[in-house]
Parts: structure tokens; C-alpha cells; sequence
């Protein structure tokens, strides 16, 4: 048989070391919080003295000691990208027409020259205009419906025809090979508009099909009216430069 205090030691034995093993967690925990506590206090301090002096720019720079240089770079970035902009958001005029190139002066005969007075005088003039291969015969005050919706036109947009195998009056004409040179004439026109015709419908079948397709279409065209016709005389001509062979 076991004494008193023998079993005494057997059963406090255990216990004395279960304290001191929570003694040991509650001591890690104290020191934990307490580390804790003191992160939260770095952290929340910090962001006071983080504020940067300079405004923050979108472009990256070198980070220097002093604060000078960087509000000097941020600046000359800002002033750079204004700049930038400004420039690229200059207006650009589409509609301005382009001026036709030549490379040597007009020549006229000495033929030429005598009878051009005879056309000029006599008026009205109309002209035999060609379009995408499609001949117009146009006076001054006639109003063309094109065949084809002009592309990249608005109405009241002024139009230059410059390719025409035909000029000429009441009893006199002038005809080119296959066209006339476009300085000796001037025909203007001016865009009024774009008409629309009325809707079709056509049914299209097959043979042992019992269904039938309705295709629709409204095609649209070009209004035009001619505002003037003119055929240049002699003294213009050479004026502009021509040259008598």
C-alpha cells in the first residue's frame, strides 16, 4: 500500500505542471497583444507623416532627397502635356478644295484663237459633262438627279466638273479628244438634296418550294442643279498664263 504523502505527490504532480503550462500560454499571450497594440499604434501614426509635399503626378520620376527637384519635374511634365495636347487638337479644314496641278501652261492655236471670241460671245453655253463614263448635257439653271447616291456630300456643298468632251453655243462648238482641257471652262454646281424612290417589293420562289421571299429596296440619288457655265475668253486665258503655238 501506497503512504499519504506518496500519493499526495502522484496526483499534484500533473496539476503543478498544468499550471505552469498556462502559466507559459498566458505569458505568450500577454506578449503578443502587447506587440499587437504596438503595430497598431506604428501604423496608425504613420500615415500622418506620409503626406507627400508635392502633388502626385501620373508620369513616374526618380525619388530625390530634396523636395525642390521634384516639384520642379512634376512642372515641366504638366507643362510638356499641355502643350501636347493643345497641338494635337488643332482644327483640320477637310472641305478646303485642293488647288489642280499642271505641268505645262495651256497651249492654244493660232486657229483656236481666232474663232474662241465667236463661241464666247454667243450665249447660253452648255457643256457635255461626263460623270463615272456617263455623258450630261448641262446649261446654266438645270437640275440632275444622278443615277447613284454621291458619296461624302452634303447639301449646299459646291461641286467642280472638270471633265467634259464638249463645249459649245447656239451655232458654234468646241470638242475635245477625248476631253477638253478643264482651264478653258468653268461648270459649277451646287448639291440640293437626296431624293429617295418608292419602296419595291419583288417575290422570288423556286420551282417544288412552297415559300416565297419578298426582297425589299429604296434606292437613293443625288440631286444636283448646275449654277453656272461659263467658257473663258481669250484675254482670261492668257492672263492665267496660256501660251499661243
Amino acid at each position: 500500500m501506497f503512504s499519504r504523502t506518496a500519493l499526495a505527490r502522484a496526483f499534484a504532480l500533473p496539476i503543478e505542471q498544468q499550471c505552469a503550462r498556462f502559466s507559459v500560454a498566458r505569458a505568450c499571450l500577454h506578449s503578443t497583444a502587447a506587440a499587437a497594440s504596438t503595430t497598431t499604434k506604428t501604423t496608425s501614426t504613420s500615415p500622418k507623416n506620409a503626406h507627400p509635399t508635392s502633388p502626385l503626378t501620373a508620369t513616374p520620376h526618380v525619388q530625390t532627397s530634396s523636395s525642390t527637384t521634384s516639384t520642379t519635374t512634376s512642372t515641366s511634365t504638366s507643362t510638356s502635356t499641355s502643350t501636347t495636347t493643345t497641338t494635337s487638337s488643332s482644327p483640320i479644314d477637310l472641305k478646303k478644295p485642293v488647288a489642280p496641278t499642271f505641268t505645262s501652261p495651256l497651249q492654244l492655236t493660232q486657229s483656236l484663237l481666232a474663232q474662241l471670241p465667236q463661241l464666247t460671245s454667243q450665249r447660253p453655253h452648255y457643256i457635255v459633262s461626263h460623270l463615272h463614263d456617263r455623258p450630261y448635257l448641262l446649261t446654266q439653271g438645270d437640275s440632275i438627279r444622278l443615277p447613284f447616291l454621291m458619296p461624302k456630300v452634303k447639301p449646299g456643298d459646291v461641286l467642280r466638273f472638270n471633265r467634259a468632251s464638249v463645249l459649245g453655243s447656239r451655232d458654234f462648238s468646241l470638242k475635245g479628244s477625248p476631253y477638253v482641257d478643264e482651264r478653258l471652262y468653268e461648270c459649277r454646281v451646287r448639291v440640293v438634296g437626296v431624293d429617295a424612290e418608292p419602296l419595291r417589293v419583288k417575290e422570288k420562289t423556286k420551282r417544288r418550294r412552297r415559300h416565297v421571299q419578298h426582297i425589299k429596296s429604296k434606292h437613293k440619288y443625288t440631286l444636283l442643279r448646275v449654277m453656272d457655265v461659263k467658257i473663258k475668253t481669250a484675254e482670261e486665258l492668257l492672263q492665267e498664263g496660256a501660251v499661243v503655238v
